[in-house]
């Protein structure tokens, strides 16, 4: 307790699910946590602050709120997001740019505004939550998964280039985790019928591995472990299903994994 006791963290999309537990497990863990949500709740156990992350002045004021009210900031856990199901054509550009601007963009938004304070100490962390599908093919969720590998080649990237200033950048990677997540997937604003039955089928494959998914819980120590690592890796997995993706994704060969993707994803075995 005593390591950490001092210590800032700043936890955005922490109204619920990953970023709430998160949030708690830093507290947990000796943090003065700051949670942040468009509409926040009251919460008894984290300070909970609005922040709108496609808005650069909503951002800055509450990056400007902590820094006054705990004089450092030493750890951001963008954690943000949300997801759209359904193929890559059936969003218009406008939803597609909507996810962006809270998936990736908010997150170099909250990322550019605590940089500056990070570099004056010399030291801090930023923990991006990513995905197993930043490092898969993500079918009928293509632009929630392009949206987390641009994260990934974006925390990748910065970590090189702010490590010299005392500030790591590492990514968290769970798999599927028992939230409101999947429940809130947005659906695509211009639907094909071509794609309906591939679609029933995702839905179907979702409802399947939710029965047996993480708790957000276990995402939430992983997050502890990078954020408090001396030395932290590039990247976390995030439960026993994200390890085994990442694995299989490294070392088997690309058709054997075609296949045997395709067959979990209810997918036709198509060459």
């Amino acid at each position: 307790m005593s390591q950490t006791s001092s210590k800032t963290a700043i936890v955005t999309g922490a109204s619920s699910g990953i970023g709430l537990e998160t949030a708690k497990a830093l507290r947990a863990a000796g943090y003065r946590v700051y949670g942040t949500s468009r509409k926040p709740a009251a919460s008894s156990e984290i300070t909970m602050l609005a922040c709108d992350v496609t808005d650069d002045a909503s951002v800055a004021n509450m990056i400007e709120t902590v820094f006054s009210e705990a004089g450092r900031i030493d750890l951001l856990v963008n954690n943000a997001g949300f997801g759209i199901s359904g193929a890559a054509e059936e969003s218009s550009i406008g939803q597609a740019q909507a996810m962006f601007d809270v998936n990736l963009f908010g997150l170099i938004r909250t990322t550019r505004a605590v940089l500056p304070i990070m570099r004056s100490q010399k030291s801090g962390r930023i923990v991006n939550i990513s995905s197993v599908m930043g490092l898969v093919p993500a079918p009928f969720m293509a632009l929630y998964g392009a949206s987390k590998h641009a994260v990934e080649g974006y925390s990748e990237s910065l970590d090189h280039e702010v490590r010299g200033q005392g500030i790591r950048i590492v990514l968290v990677e769970p798999a599927f985790t028992r939230t409101s997540f999947d429940q809130n997937l947005v659906r695509p604003d211009a639907p094909l019928d071509l794609y309906a039955a591939d679609r029933t089928g995702r839905d179907r494959f979702l409802g399947e591995v939710m029965k047996s998914a993480d708790a957000p819980e276990v995402v939430a120590k992983v997050v502890v472990t990078a954020a408090t690592a001396t030395t932290p890796k590039r990247r976390y997995t995030a439960g026993s299903k994200a390890r085994q993706v990442s694995l299989l994704r490294r070392f088997v060969p690309v058709g054997a994994f075609d296949k045997s993707f395709r067959k979990e994803m209810h997918l036709p075995q198509v060459p």
